[in-house]
């Protein structure tokens, strides 16, 4: 992708995510328009995996949803890479590690892992 479409995609990420969506959807739904399922169908696969798994905190819904985008179009082999690289600039792949004091706040993650995603399709 060009940085004019990673910069649209990241800012719709954003808005998402201002607008109610969880980490996940919004990560998800930043790419609805290269699915090959609606956005209703985008929103409910993504809506149990905000807060790391139903508010479980384990894995971080954004990697998560990386995981699903890369998974629907078709790019298996590229999860592993985007989570790797999730981690390492983040520092953690875990939600509760990840939420800890001094940390970013979710919505740059989400923004983070739009345009790392981005970055690799």
């Amino acid at each position: 992708m060009d940085n004019e479409e990673i910069a649209k995609r990241v800012e719709e990420s954003r808005r998402l995510h201002r607008s109610g969506c969880n980490c996940c959807q919004a990560v998800v739904l930043a790419f609805a328009d290269r699915l090959p399922i609606d956005r209703e169908a985008a929103t409910a696969v993504g809506s149990t995996f905000g807060r790391g798994l139903s508010g479980m905190r384990e894995v971080c819904g954004c990697v998560s949803g990386m995981a699903m985008v890369c998974g629907l179009l078709g790019h298996s082999a590229e999860a592993r890479l985007v989570a790797e690289q999730f981690r390492e600039e983040e520092g953690d792949v875990v939600c509760a590690r990840l939420l800890q004091p001094g940390r970013k706040p979710c919505a740059e993650l989400v923004v983070d892992a739009v345009r790392m995603l981005s970055e690799k399709l």
